[in-house]
């Protein structure tokens, strides 16, 4: 259920507190100088002169300091020219107001307040509360004004009301925390994901710089020449070719050396030589 930004306004007691006043039997300087400047005061209020109606309540509190109608009436005055706003000030009007009633409030059976003071002072501080969207205060305010008179119809619809809003806040704030939540694990999985991303880039860095490095590294120049050149025979291994080579060469000598022998054995032996053409006659 979605309930519209309500303003509750605050209420003045006023007349009620002059014979409240009367019949309390307050203990007072002067009662009869308090209970006039309470009526001159009220009149003053009435007419919307705040500033003026504030004066004559300090007046009937310097008669009589214990008088809480006075007390209640000046602090209505505070309300009258301040704003809501003003109480986050604690030297405003407003927050002096408010401190007032939360001062008549302090012992609800206190019987020199009076029951019609103590529950008008409940009711504007749960005024005050709800306007603020404290409404788990202005809750327990309404509440006190029903303690006192179960009656106050007002009270009662206000206290409903501030019960409402109150479930709605809780739950919009409740709405916000799951979608903090949501974001800070959608945060932290998209840092999962940066991190392992990241990981993976510097392996392929790594890998990328150890390639570059071999590349880069001088190569040997003789080791490049033993590639390049064939396989030399060791020695001791002889091929078809160089076999038939030496064993011609052999064969050349040895012709050559019975050559050689024969030619000597010729000439030991006086063997004829060649021929000589006779001489003419």
């Amino acid at each position: 259920m979605k309930i519209k930004a309500t303003a509750i306004s605050l209420t003045a007691l006023l007349l009620s507190c002059v014979s409240a006043f009367a019949t309390e039997g307050n203990p007072a300087r002067d009662e009869r100088a308090c209970r006039n400047f309470i009526v001159q005061g009220n009149k003053l209020y009435k007419e919307k002169r705040y500033a003026e109606a504030e004066v004559m309540y300090q007046k009937a509190l310097q008669a009589n300091p214990a008088s809480s109608p006075a007390k209640y009436n000046l602090a209505a005055s505070y309300f009258r020219q301040g704003k809501t706003e003003d109480l986050k000030d604690e030297n405003s009007l407003m927050s002096k107001g408010r401190n007032m009633l939360s001062e008549l409030v302090a012992d609800p059976k206190n019987p020199a307040v009076g029951r019609n003071v103590m529950e008008n002072a409940f009711y504007n501080l749960g005024n005050l509360s709800f306007n603020e969207q404290n409404y788990s205060e202005s809750i327990e305010m309404y509440k006190g004004v029903l303690r006192i008179n179960p009656a106050n119809n007002l009270a009662r619809e206000n206290l409903r009301l501030a019960q409402l809003k109150l479930k709605e806040q809780q739950q919009d704030q409740q709405n916000k925390n799951q979608d903090q939540d949501k974001n800070k694990d959608q945060n932290q999985d998209n840092k999962d994901q940066d991190k392992d991303k990241n990981k993976d880039q510097n392996k392929d860095e790594d890998k990328n710089k150890d390639q570059d490095k071999d590349k880069q590294q001088p190569q040997d120049p003789k080791k490049d020449e033993q590639k390049q050149q064939p396989p030399q025979q060791q020695q001791g291994d002889l091929t078809d070719e160089n076999a038939a080579k030496i064993l011609k060469t052999m064969e050349n000598e040895e012709a050559a050396t019975r050559r050689r022998i024969q030619q000597q054995q010729g000439r030991q032996k006086g063997a004829p030589g060649r021929p000589q053409p006779a001489k003419p006659w």
